[in-house]
C-alpha cells in the first residue's frame, strides 16, 4: 500500500484574512457589519470564481 503525504500551505488563509481586515477597514464597517462580512464575503467569492 503506498503512502500518501499531505502537505498543508497556510499562507492561503493568512492572505484571506489580510484582505478580510482590509476591506473592513476600507468600507469603514462598524463591528456587526465586519462579522457579517466574514460570512457573506466568502460565499460572494466562491459563487463568482465557481464558475471557472
Amino acid at each position: 500500500m503506498d503512502r500518501k503525504v499531505v502537505v498543508q500551505n497556510g499562507s492561503v488563509g493568512m492572505l484571506w484574512f489580510a484582505g478580510w481586515l482590509f476591506s473592513i477597514g476600507f468600507l469603514k464597517l462598524g463591528f456587526w457589519q465586519g462579522l457579517l462580512g466574514l460570512i457573506v464575503w466568502p460565499y460572494f467569492l466562491g459563487s463568482h470564481f465557481g464558475g471557472f
